[in-house]
């Protein structure tokens, strides 16, 4: 099980590199690492396993969030939760090799504001982000997929895809003007 701990920091170099493409079939190794990845997204967001274990939550995670400069992200969404059952749905994406191939005009951020398993502070500002986009890319046997994300899934994408190249959402952050154009964007 991976631990709040295996996450890397942001101040570990290793967050910058630029993830190398996965190359098919994918290694016990990688799909172990996935397991584990989409597992501990869905335990964060369950509060009791989460304060158990100690997870941050967490909706997204790259490889390289782990030390592992490859090209695959998963992203875990809870949809629905029934009270009486406890019964829980999510969406649970786990995409190798994901490219946005298209991206809608409107530009949205978080309200609350953006966070980061790898970033262990609070950050103030915006992070400019499309609110619908288009991913391609190929689930764990090698298929090509293509996902449309609206709304905090598209924010999802387009933040795990970042760290594929080095990028952390707090460069997108403008340093002398945290809110800039907040007035122009739609909040979510």
């Amino acid at each position: 099980m991976l631990k709040t701990k295996d996450i890397l920091d942001e101040k570990d170099k290793r967050l910058r590199l630029v993830s190398k493409e996965v190359v098919f079939p994918l290694s016990k190794e990688d799909k172990k690492q996935i397991k584990l990845m989409v597992e501990y997204l869905r335990n964060s967001q369950i509060e009791e396993k989460a304060e158990k274990y100690d997870l941050r939550p967490g909706m997204g995670m790259a490889a390289i969030q782990l030390g592992i400069a490859k090209r695959y992200i998963t992203i875990v969404n809870e949809v629905d939760y029934e009270e009486e059952t406890g019964k829980r749905t999510f969406e649970t994406y786990v995409v190798i090799n994901p490219k946005i191939i298209s991206n809608s005009e409107e530009i949205i951020y978080v309200e609350m504001g953006e966070g980061c398993l790898s970033v262990n502070r609070e950050v103030e500002g915006i992070v400019p982000r499309y609110a619908r986009c288009t991913i391609e890319g190929y689930d764990v046997d090698g298929n090509k997929i293509r996902i449309r994300a609206r709304e905090e899934v598209s924010i999802a994408f387009q933040h795990e895809i970042d760290h594929l190249d080095g990028i952390l959402f707090v460069d997108k952050i403008d340093k002398k003007n945290p809110y800039k154009n907040k007035d122009k964007y739609r909040a979510i």
